[in-house]
């Protein structure tokens, strides 16, 4: 059974992992190989990894590939849980060290506390597998890490082999040590391989939990939002919004944010508010751009690039809500500029036609609705009056030039 896992470790990745090992051992599959190349991730997913591992009924292999792959910080973990260790050649593992929540470093008594739990877990694994345990505590007290060689010369690992062919020979017939003591000899002579991939939930939760991808999900909640408070009754904005919001902050949760990265790029929108409303002269936006793409830079900041947002798509962002957002902002202040065109702010200035005569009291029509009327002077049925003034839910009119004049003038 193949699992293949490239990706930050997350809620997602857990999903994938217990999903394919029940698979697995529903099957008998001879073993599990799970494909590796992960920066690193959530230390409560991994431990929740690390025990499904261990406790798989069929044994587990965990094999960093391909060539230029990582089994970095939780990945090393996992690596040091499976019943056999495999790396291929130009890949490295290690530089297990703790980082606090936003990646910055920890205070010294909670760094104490979490690295100290995190050897220990890695001591753990390591005895258990008959690893070496000072080398594997080693990557998580001083991020130490390793090459594929240096791996299996410290006996972290049991072999280095070039593809997955190469590492199904090399398992045929061999006798591995399962974490609870028993032996198991695996037969992989002749092997049926069947790839287990992700399910379209672990695919879209792991999508969403991509650093870029949680970034414009936020950026794009935040526009949304502006655009319904804004123009009321819309609707889609605010919908599409609040839904972007929340899958936001699902990712933001399962990665290293820095809220201080948040407060800049609320500040660089407030900046793009203000442009509109004061005449800096453009100031006000270059802060704002300053301010957003700070912010987004810091948004999330980890050792590991793959955990990062890139420049590549920050910059392009951050004109595009600039841009967005005092359009949106121009547009709704033009509108507060203009006359009311609806409600009955909106009937003042209309032109009503008479439906009843006005002596001076009658009735019109206007705005598909009947009205009470007084008249400031007579004007027949079907002539035409102006909207002066609205009094209760009675309108004050004046006859429109050319209405006619009202009964009793004369007229045959």
């Amino acid at each position: 059974m193949i699992l293949t896992l490239s990706d930050s470790i997350q809620p997602a990745s857990l999903r994938y992992l217990e999903r394919g090992l029940a698979t697995a051992d529903a099957s008998g599959a001879a073993a599990t190989i799970l494909e590796l190349n992960t920066p690193g991730g959530l230390l409560t997913s991994l431990r929740q990894m690390t025990t499904a591992i261990t406790t798989a009924r069929r044994p587990v292999v965990v094999y960093v590939t391909p060539s230029g792959a990582q089994a970095a910080s939780a990945g090393f973990f996992l690596l040091m849980a499976a019943d056999v260790a495999a790396m291929t050649p130009g890949t490295n593992a290690g530089a297990a060290h703790p980082v606090a929540g936003e990646g910055a470093e920890l205070t010294k008594t909670m760094a104490e506390k979490v690295t100290n739990d995190a050897a220990a877990l890695v001591r753990s694994l390591a005895v258990q597998r008959g690893r070496p345990s000072e080398w594997a505590e080693k990557a998580v007290r001083k991020s130490l890490s390793y090459t594929e060689r240096e791996a299996l010369e410290y006996k972290l690992i049991d072999v280095v082999a070039n593809d997955r062919g190469e590492l199904l020979k090399w398992l045929d017939g061999r006798v591995v040590k399962r974490f609870d003591g028993r032996t198991e000899k695996l037969d992989t002579s002749a092997p049926e391989i069947v790839v287990v991939g992700p399910s379209a939930a672990d695919r879209l939760l792991s999508v969403i939990a991509h650093p870029n991808i949680a970034y414009l999900l936020l950026l794009l909640g935040m526009v949304g939002i502006y655009f319904e408070l804004s123009h009321p009754g819309v609707v889609l904005p605010g919908v599409l919004g609040g839904v972007s919001i929340l899958l936001a902050l699902f990712a933001l949760s399962v990665l290293p944010v820095n809220y201080v990265g948040v407060l800049l790029i609320l500040l660089g929108i407030g900046f793009f508010v203000a442009e509109v409303k004061v005449a800096s002269y453009g100031l006000l936006t270059v802060a704002g751009l300053t301010s957003f793409i700070l912010g987004s830079m810091m948004l999330i900041r980890s050792p590991f690039p793959a955990l990062r947002v890139g420049l590549a798509v920050v910059l392009p962002t951050a004109v595009a809500v600039a841009f967005v957002v005092i359009f949106l902002l121009t547009r709704v202040l033009r509108s507060h500029g203009k006359p009311a065109v609806t409600g009955a702010e909106g009937l003042v200035g209309e032109v009503a036609d008479v439906v009843a005569a006005l002596e001076p009291d009658g009735k019109v029509f206007v705005h598909g609705e009947y009205w009470d009327a007084h008249s400031s002077a007579p004007v027949a049925a079907g002539g035409r009056a102006r909207v002066v003034r609205i009094v209760g839910k009675r309108l004050e009119v004046e006859p429109v030039a050319g209405s006619g004049p009202g009964p009793g003038t004369g007229e045959a």
